[in-house]
């Protein structure tokens, strides 16, 4: 009897030695809620996909010549936007010039509105009645692919640009030294040392950059007209003719392209030598340099900037274009169609999705990071699986599975979306700061019997504050001026003030549409200074502590 407890015993001990504990069941449990929250809702959207909705694609007269417009305009875009924000880039974090960081803030600005808001500068400037079209005297309009390119680069360039800084910021001097000291030619220095150094953190933002172009709906839906594009054609048939079948087969072709990028940015591990500067470059002095840097980043930024300048003046004239005299009745007009009900919305929605997103991605970085074992590489693919769905794939097939639900047509649905649709850049922040902590603290705190809470609470959080309050400013943002991910799935009593941008515009009421993208850049730039202060603020506080020490 006592030798069969103890083969019991061992068996049992054997089986449970096997089970994952705690933290692996934690960890699988968080990723079966992000690929649940992903993939369930992509599954059903391929399940309305019927062979009547493809043969009708298939048939349609639009399609193929949607499918070539959509392709030809990304990448004219891409090919413009990369080379634009890799100049600026070199620029910036290379030659020595005054007002970088005005520089760098006004290049920012298009990251703060809708891509629509965008597509409507660009119309009030340059349309038939644009101010620059009548002032100048321009023949033409900027209706059809060349609006589409602008628009797509105004857009889709500050991205980018973002992603080069980060690469030429870190980039090591000491080759370059050593070319100089062999007399290799410029030429020569790119060809051996920048462009291998450069190859593929290039191949990520060519990806990310065309991704992020040829899945965007509200700059072509604004300056398209007759060239009509993939995300156009699929926004009309869902919401203007209600054809979810249709809609999931277009829904299906737009993936393609972001899966693949997704899919080679995660194969593409080397960003260059970004974790390890053996020495940082000097910014020149040339003169020609400096010259060339001033106009190219002055004219860059007056780009930025008018389409802006347009939205304030707009919503401030009293009947554009006849009469440019200011007023504030633009303000109160938009108040009585319930603009600011819907920017009640917008702020509820920015603000409950980043402050949940954050603890999210914080949990699930600290297990993926601090916590390693054979589940965490799931756990961390899990968190940034939802970079390769499009917005406007994502919203769709929200609509798909969780319409006749309790939360269809509710604020939660749009929180939920919001949060999974801008999960992994957050995630990637915090993951990224995690890995960078002193692996030996978890030991030390363990041998000294303190439990993990505390050392997440008195440690862990401490040092992540700027990066959570970056990870916050993030989700606010993209909530405030996400188009895609909602547009199907607000109600009128739910809708997100940006929904409202192409109401307005369709109805001829283009002051109302200024005050929208007036209201949104503005909520955007005081979530962004208050956020940047306490950074700096608690930056501040760091430093001074380390000096009393």
């Amino acid at each position: 009897m006592g030798n069969v407890r103890e083969k019991a015993r061992a068996v049992f001990s054997s089986v449970k030695r096997r089970l994952p504990g705690k933290a692996d069941s934690t960890k699988l449990l968080l990723a079966a809620v992000f690929l649940a929250l992903v993939f369930i809702p992509i599954i059903v959207m391929f399940t309305n996909i019927d062979s009547e909705s493809i043969k009708a694609v298939v048939n349609s007269h639009n399609f193929g010549e949607s499918i070539k417009n959509s392709i030809v305009s990304s990448t004219i875009a891409t090919v413009i936007t990369i080379v634009i924000a890799y100049a600026l880039a070199v620029c910036l974090e290379r030659i020595n010039i005054r007002f970088r960081n005005i520089f760098t803030i006004i290049l920012m600005l298009p990251m703060l509105t809708p891509s629509i808001s965008n597509g409507m500068g660009l119309v009030l400037l340059f349309g038939n009645n644009g101010i620059l079209t009548k002032l100048f005297g321009i023949e033409g309009n900027i209706y059809g692919l060349s609006g589409i390119v602008m628009g797509s680069v105004l857009y889709a360039f500050p991205v980018a640009f973002l992603m080069f800084s980060d690469v030429i910021r870190y980039e090591d001097s000491s080759p370059y030294e050593a070319a100089d000291v062999l007399g290799l030619s410029k030429l020569h220095k790119f060809k051996a040392i920048t462009f291998p150094y450069l190859r593929k953190p290039l191949i990520s933002v060519i990806f990310a950059t065309f991704t992020l172009i040829i899945t965007d709906y509200g700059v072509p839906l604004m300056v398209g007209g007759k060239y009509v594009t993939l995300p156009v054609v699929m926004y009309q048939e869902v919401i203007g003719q209600l054809n979810f079948g249709k809609g999931a087969v277009y829904g299906s072709i737009l993936l393609l392209p972001a899966v693949i990028a997704f899919v080679i940015d995660l194969l593409n591990k080397d960003k260059g030598n970004s974790s390890f500067v053996i020495k940082p470059h000097q910014r020149s002095n040339g003169r020609l340099q400096k010259a060339f840097s001033y106009v190219g980043c002055t004219a860059v930024c007056v780009f930025v900037i008018l389409p802006i300048a347009t939205f304030v003046m707009l919503a401030f004239s009293k009947d554009y274009p006849n009469e440019l005299a200011i007023t504030f009745d633009n303000f109160l007009k938009a108040e009585k169609l319930r603009a600011f009900e819907y920017l009640s919305n917008s702020v509820l929605i920015a603000f409950v999705t980043a402050t949940i997103g954050v603890m999210i991605a914080f949990m699930a970085a600290y297990l993926s990071a601090r916590m390693k074992s054979k589940v965490s590489r799931f756990l961390h693919l899990s968190a940034i699986t939802s970079a390769a769905i499009p917005g406007i794939v994502l919203g769709l097939a929200y609509v798909l599975t969780f319409k006749g639900t309790a939360i269809y047509g509710t604020l939660l649905i749009l929180i939920m979306v919001n949060m999974i649709h801008f999960m992994s850049s957050p995630y990637l922040m915090i993951y990224n700061t995690l890995s960078k902590i002193n692996e030996n603290i978890e030991p030390v705190a363990h041998t000294m019997g303190i439990n993990r809470l505390h050392m997440i609470k008195d440690i862990f959080v401490p040092q992540c504050i700027g990066t959570m309050l970056e990870m916050f400013s993030y989700f606010f943002v993209n909530c405030m001026m996400t188009i895609s991910a909602v547009s199907f799935l607000a109600t009128t009593s739910t809708k997100p003030i940006s929904l409202m941008i192409n109401q307005f515009e369709a109805q001829m009421q283009l002051e109302c549409a200024a005050v929208v993208s007036l209201l949104i850049l503005g909520v955007n730039l005081l979530v962004k200074g208050v956020f940047h202060i306490a950074k700096n603020v608690y930056k501040n506080k760091k430093i001074n502590a380390k000096e009393m020490r």
